[in-house]
């Protein structure tokens, strides 16, 4: 990370701060170390920074208990993994033990053979299409990319390169520089997020707790948020109706684990915070949805609901765009993945053409021969 030491850290990238914050951590002198999802903000190549701190930690015999819902790291750096479900141990692997299907066996109570499943849905016209944007963070270059009714669309890059801004700007949140948004076939200019609600859209930020939520409120309040204007009563008054029926609408077709509607957000697991969220805005019924890291700090189990409601939803026609730190989720989730570097899209892939390497060269500024969609 390279930043004037003087630069507030609110100003700061998420992934940034979550530098900030585990180098804050690694200035004391303490015999245990406790580090709660440290790279879940984080892309290649910052986490093996951490990796390696974390091995001259253990070799000068700090005591470290490593918290993560990324498999692949636990594997790496656990000489013991003690897994816990729905807060109750379930069971505990040696060294010798510890591999990622029993991980997962254990996380969610019964194998998975298969993790990602993709089914063939059909793929109609480019709901989305953009010309030429030129986001307030990067001005100098110019974004092409559409989006199919039915796709669903990965933005892979490492942090910095300019994947949240461009969902911030196609939701209206930051202004375009310049360029051209055609929703569904139709221009549109986008001066607010209400902009993009009108015309079908509905986006899931990185941040749950601070841009997704208000963890102060009820479940059945936030997810009736961005409906209110759609249900409202008289022109001015709530529809309390409603909210109750979407509250018992979402919680069972989203299986969020609450004791009732009346639960406050602020006390749900971070997957059940995530499932709230999008509660929100599929009671919109959006056309299309912008994922920003879907399942950033969720555990395996309920990554994998969020998958297969994103799967649900491209079958029904809705066109998915999505950001992920996540190379697994790129790969598995992705019908086209587009690659960013520096504030540009260095490159596209196709389902078949998708790897770690092909990626990885995209997101570290090589480019593609082939032309985008």
């Amino acid at each position: 990370m390279q930043a004037p030491p003087k630069t507030l850290v609110q100003r700061l990238s998420i992934g940034h701060q979550q530098l900030v914050e585990i180098a804050k951590a690694l200035s004391t002198s303490a015999r245990v170390l406790i580090m709660d999802e440290p790279t879940s903000s984080l892309t290649q190549p910052e986490p093996e920074q951490l990796f390696k701190l974390v091995t001259q930690l253990r070799g000068g015999g700090v005591s470290i208990i490593y918290i993560s819902h990324r498999l692949a790291e636990v594997q790496r750096l656990a000489d013991r993994v003690v897994v816990l479900r729905d807060g109750q141990h379930v069971g505990e692997l040696q060294k010798s033990d510890i591999s990622h299907e029993r991980m997962v066996a254990l996380m969610v109570g019964r194998p998975l053979s298969q993790f990602y499943q993709r089914r063939p849905h059909t793929i109609t016209h480019a709901f989305l299409r953009v010309d030429d944007l030129r986001t307030a963070a990067h001005p100098r270059h110019e974004l092409s990319l559409t989006v199919r009714a039915g796709e669903i669309v990965g933005v892979a890059g490492l942090v910095g390169s300019g994947r949240s801004e461009l969902l911030r700007t196609l939701f209206g949140i930051e202004q375009a520089r310049s360029g051209n948004i055609w929703i569904d076939g139709k221009p549109i200019e986008l001066h607010s997020p209400l902009d993009a609600i009108r015309s079908g859209v509905g986006m899931v930020p990185e941040d749950r707790k601070q841009q997704g939520l208000i963890l102060e409120m009820a479940i059945r309040q936030n997810l009736s948020l961005a409906a209110l204007r759609a249900h409202k009563r008289g022109g001015i008054f709530l529809n309390r109706n409603h909210e109750r029926h979407l509250g018992t609408e979402m919680i069972g077709k989203l299986g969020i684990r609450t004791p009732s509607d009346q639960q406050l957000v602020g006390f749900l697991s971070g997957g059940n915070q995530q499932k709230v969220v999008l509660g929100k805005w599929l009671a919109l019924r959006p056309r299309l949805l912008l994922l920003d890291e879907p399942t950033r700090g969720v555990d395996v189990g309920a990554k994998q609901e969020i998958y297969k409601l994103m799967e649900e939803l491209a079958e029904s026609g809705v066109a998915i765009l999505f950001v992920s730190s996540e190379m697994p989720e790129i790969i598995g989730m992705s019908d086209r993945a587009l690659v960013m570097h520096e504030g540009r899209i260095t490159g596209e892939l196709k389902r078949a053409e998708l790897d770690e390497e092909s990626v990885m060269r995209l997101a570290t500024g090589g480019r593609s021969a082939m032309k985008l969609a």
